[in-house]
């Protein structure tokens, strides 16, 4: 969450997970995925970068949770991991009388 501020002066956090779209009115207005808007004292920029550091945080405050080891080895088990690029198969070869019509 980020903290922001209403004209009126009081102060907030707000779930940036939740933000659909921001303008400049010239006041900074903040649509919410459901329709919410708030009104806020800081400009674009000021929430761009806030939000860039929240979740630059939540990304490096992760590996401190993580206690396995690094390995550049992909993850066994339920976990995702990467795989390797495999090229399609060939389709299959089409039968010589697909329709089973009469054969001379």
């Amino acid at each position: 969450m980020i903290t922001l501020t209403r004209l009126s002066g009081t102060v907030f956090l707000l779930n940036v997970d939740l933000i659909e779209r921001m303008d400049a009115t010239p006041d900074t207005v903040i649509t919410l995925v459901d329709g919410k808007k708030y009104v806020v004292a800081e400009s674009l920029e000021q929430i761009r970068r806030e939000v860039v550091q929240y979740r630059a945080e939540i990304i490096s405050t992760a590996g401190m949770y993580d206690d396995r080891p690094a390995t550049s080895e992909p993850r066994q088990g339920s976990h995702l991991a990467a795989v390797r690029s495999v090229p399609p198969a060939d389709p299959p070869a089409a039968p010589a009388e697909a329709h089973g019509g009469e054969q001379s």
